[in-house]
């Protein structure tokens, strides 16, 4: 069970001591917005390349961007392990996910709320993880979309025994992660749950143990 703490609710002008605020931490999600696929506009590749120069820790690309076969693989370049494109934006997944594995990032996958998996499983083989919003993507702080369980589930199904992260993210807190590890996700962002806290990295652990006890193991 990953947690990966989004620093979309992190405070934007110290983020390097807001990473060292969670050092429990599996990974460090990293919402990039363009206020084109989403109607928010956050940060992007020069704070990536800023961020890998302070933290060690795994960095977990989320691109909520247009045309991310164009933009995604500079990531990579810029030693993120993980990057995520969203289906609905990309041209050409499969070429576009062997691309970031071929410069050694993790490559991941992401759908909207509304977006069903079943049109991906042929290409559930060219990547790491799938990523599953259980919000509309674009702002922190969403209430958790309990319609997107059953599609937990049937991707769950659809990996099967595979070495595929399922990652969840939106609204992802001690109330709502017990649900979304139960229905199979592995991998949760949570952002205000983890930076709303007095400790976070505590918020970080208690979230893991919740996760855990949820699906027995």
């Amino acid at each position: 069970m990953r947690i990966t703490p989004s620093i979309l609710n992190a405070d934007f002008a110290n983020l390097a001591a807001e990473i060292g605020r969670i050092p429990g931490a599996d990974m460090i999600h990293v919402d990039v917005m363009d206020n084109h696929f989403v109607p928010n506009l956050t940060l992007g590749l020069p704070v990536v390349e800023s961020l890998r120069k302070v933290t060690g820790q795994m960095l977990d690309i989320h691109l909520m961007i247009e045309d991310p076969d164009r933009w995604a693989p500079a990531y990579a370049e810029a030693g993120a392990e993980s990057v995520t494109f969203h289906v609905e934006a990309a041209g050409a997944p499969v070429r576009l996910a062997r691309e970031l594995r071929r410069l050694g990032a993790r490559a991941s996958m992401a759908l909207k709320p509304a977006t069903p998996i079943e049109g991906y499983a042929d290409i559930l083989g060219e990547v790491d993880m799938v990523l599953l919003m259980t919000v509309e993507p674009g702002f922190g702080g969403q209430k958790f979309l309990d319609l997107v369980l059953p599609k937990i589930r049937r991707t769950r199904e659809l990996i099967g025994d595979r070495p595929i992260w399922l990652q969840v993210d939106g609204g992802v807190s001690a109330e709502t992660i017990g649900r979304c590890a139960e229905a199979g996700a592995d991998t949760f962002v949570a952002g205000s749950a983890v930076y709303s806290a007095p400790d976070p990295d505590a918020m970080v652990r208690e979230l893991r143990q919740a996760a855990v006890a949820a699906c027995g193991h």
